[in-house]
């Protein structure tokens, strides 16, 4: 290919100055083998200190924020979207499914978890499950599946502009592709997020050495 549209970084990389990440992206832009830049999986403090350096030296900004988002998964909410909606970033979500969780085929008493699910390293509570339990009823109403309920839920929610979506099949494509035309009421989207209880953050890299705890382990 000649371009490249749009050009992530992955994770913040935190034994390189960020100075040096983001003069190399511009100059990629500026040699026109990269059109857009975005950013993947960063805090709200690294992500705007990108922002402003890039500002300061007049280089090509971020225009997109790659991060873990669906219904299980909303601490994002909590400052990375406001701040992508503060400075015009759209917001382009992964794993909008929870890893298959919200598509329906997961159950309090389901056995060993799917090789998919387990990837995800994470462990289900209670709350996941009333919230899949909202997402089904939902999906019932409107005749659809619990996967496009899911989807629609995080195209509706603010700065998203397009989630991510992994498929084995391509039925799943098809079916994630009709949930554009599902409009949710606000009664259903409340119901939906009513369960939620906030999560410890994943997604990111965490430095070598860290002189901050996590608030669960202070004394």
């Amino acid at each position: 290919m000649d371009y490249i549209d749009l050009y992530q970084i992955h994770r913040w990389d935190h034994e390189t100055p960020i100075e040096e990440t983001l003069e190399a992206l511009d100059s990629l832009v500026r040699a026109g083998k990269v059109r857009y830049l975005g950013a993947s999986n960063l805090a709200a403090w690294q992500l705007a200190k990108a922002l402003f350096t890039a500002r300061e030296y007049r280089w090509h900004r971020f225009v997109s924020m790659q991060n873990h988002y669906n219904l299980i998964y909303r601490e994002e909410e909590q400052e990375v979207i406001p701040l992508c909606l503060d400075q015009g970033l759209a917001v382009i979500p992964w794993s909008p499914l929870a890893a298959g969780f919200l598509a329906g085929n997961r159950r309090r008493d389901t056995g060993p978890l799917t090789r998919r699910a387990q990837s995800a390293n994470r462990q289900y509570r209670d709350d996941d499950y009333e919230i899949l339990e909202a997402v089904e009823a939902v999906a019932r109403a409107h005749g659809a599946s619990p996967a496009q309920i899911a989807c629609a839920w995080v195209l509706q929610a603010p700065g998203v502009t397009a989630p991510i979506v992994g498929a084995t099949r391509a039925q799943h494509i098809k079916e994630l592709i009709a949930a554009v035309e599902i409009k949710l009421s606000p009664e259903e989207v409340k119901a939906m997020e009513a369960p939620y209880r906030p999560h410890p953050l994943t997604g990111r890299v965490q430095p070598r050495q860290s002189p901050l705890q996590p608030v669960s382990a202070r004394s």
